[in-house]
């Protein structure tokens, strides 16, 4: 991966997780909603384990989502942090709409 796809990747997934946290928090009213489903987005996207083997056979799945994550490569890395920055200033603007007045937020 080169430096000006990294930078467009990390960028694109800042800007849609700072959307889609934006648009929920709009809709539920729920400031840091986008924040903490975050991570739970992550893992789906990572790991190739259903979902519901989490819950049916929670060593092997968290195992394997642990080697899943020692795996990632730095690009990796820095794209789903900036994810995390996106959602994480969606949760910041909200306050800062609401606190200067605008009930729509």
């Amino acid at each position: 991966m080169t430096l000006v796809q990294l930078f467009l990747t990390a960028l694109l997934f800042l800007v849609i997780f700072f959307g889609i946290g934006f648009l929920i928090n709009m809709l539920l009213r729920m400031t840091w909603f986008m924040a903490i489903v975050y991570p739970i987005i992550v893992i789906l996207i990572i790991d190739e384990v259903k979902f519901y083997e989490y819950f049916t056979k929670p060593k092997y799945a968290f195992d394997m989502l642990g080697t899943k994550l020692s795996n990632l490569m730095m690009a990796d890395i820095v794209t789903l942090i900036c994810g995390f920055v996106g959602a994480v200033l969606s949760g910041i603007v909200m306050r800062i709409l609401r606190k200067q007045g605008y009930q729509m937020f």
